[in-house]
């Protein structure tokens, strides 16, 4: 594995999900001759029997593939109850992100906050060397001997995103041992299958892992309520309603219920939320043309960068990455694109590269617009 702290064996701790990428990342760390133990961390306080389908994670029956997937690869196997620290970090933070008008990425807070600050800490307490997951991405080690953060072998699985939130000392720890596969999801499954792994055919768990029916505004709405509020044009003028601002995110198009189209009769999206007025407002897609954010609680994977520099900002999961120049000001990251952008939600994460390499996380606070119209929204 490329991306192994050092040459020596290691004690790891295999946190193993129930799915086919986590199996398949233990089995090779006990391969490269590591001592690893696998754990399933139950996130759920009152988890489901069984999954439906791709949705939803931390059933019953991902804990015991998980199980079964340890005894295949011959390793110790444990639960390790973290629902009431899940709870907190991820979901709650999830739901005042939304109620705050903000769109969060719990992927990367769960990262952030669980698996390499709670399960890493016991790890480490426990003798353990460090953590590994299934995660495709890699660490190595840059010219000053620092570790580095750099996306997987193949961009197209590339998961370097969700994961620009660890710092130096918790890449020190990290093993991804999926990292440098050049291979597809069926090659990896296929892998799986010749390693005698029943989860091979398993699908992927997709949306947002504590939300298993993929109805986010159904849950927001049960945690944050309803209540009827207005959706606006770019003028003000009253153009429909809704039942919660919460249940809307900046560039959304679809579920927005206006009832009669824009005068040009061109689509609308959601420009802006307003959760202190439980305002919506809408407008065309041009209207959406970032050229510049400012992202606060900035993470750097390694040294902070000095001055203005250029890089690659990527701004979802699954989004293309495009240039920009940023700076690092007074706790801040000051980012300007090349040319504008789209649907930049406050609450999102901005991850910036180098070549492959991911510099630092941070998490947009406001943008500005092409139009000249600035969106701003408090971040905690």
């Amino acid at each position: 594995m490329t991306d192994q702290p050092t040459s020596r064996p290691l004690r790891v701790l295999a946190a193993m999900s129930g799915g086919v990428d986590s199996a398949v990342a233990a089995a090779r760390a006990v391969e490269a001759g590591h001592d690893v133990t696998g754990v399933h961390l139950a996130l759920s306080a009152n988890p489901r029997s069984f999954r439906s389908g791709a949705r939803g994670c931390c059933t019953l029956e991902d804990a015991r593939d998980a199980r079964r997937a340890a005894d295949v690869v011959g390793i110790p196997f444990y639960v390790w109850d973290m629902a009431e620290r899940f709870r907190e970090d991820v979901v709650e933070d999830f739901v005042a992100e939304y109620r705050a008008g903000r769109t969060p990425n719990p992927c990367l807070r769960c990262n952030e906050k669980i698996k390499f600050a709670a399960l890493l800490d016991k790890a480490l307490a426990l003798g353990f060397d460090a953590v590994c997951t299934g995660h495709y991405a890699t660490v190595r080690r840059g010219p000053d001997g620092r570790r580095e953060l750099h996306r997987a072998a193949d961009a197209a699985k590339d998961q370097s995103y969700v994961l620009g939130v660890l710092d130096e000392r918790q890449l020190a720890h990290a093993l991804f041992p999926l990292g440098d596969t050049r291979a597809t999801k069926d090659e990896v499954r296929a892998e799986a299958e010749r390693r005698g792994l029943a989860v091979a055919r398993k699908p992927d768990s997709h949306d947002v892992c504590f939300i298993a029916d993929g109805d986010t505004r159904g849950f927001l709405a049960r945690h944050l309520g309803s209540a009827e509020g207005d959706i606006v044009d770019e003028e003000g003028h009253r153009i429909g309603t809704h039942q919660g601002a919460h249940g809307f995110t900046v560039g959304q198009r679809r579920g927005l219920h206006i009832g009669r189209p824009a005068p040009d009769g061109k689509p609308r999206y959601v420009l802006d939320i307003s959760p202190v007025t439980n305002t919506v407002t809408v407008g065309p897609a041009e209207a959406l043309d970032v050229v510049g954010l400012t992202a606060v609680r900035p993470r750097w994977c390694g040294a902070a960068p000095t001055g203005t520099g250029r890089y690659g900002a990527q701004l979802r999961a699954h989004g293309a990455e495009v240039p920009v120049s940023a700076e690092a000001v007074d706790g801040e990251l000051r980012v300007r694109f090349d040319r504008p952008v789209r649907g930049v939600a406050p609450g999102q994460a901005v991850v910036l590269y180098d070549g492959t390499r991911v510099v630092g996380s941070a998490t947009i606070a406001g943008t500005e617009r092409a139009r000249g119209a600035a969106e701003r929204t408090a971040a905690r």
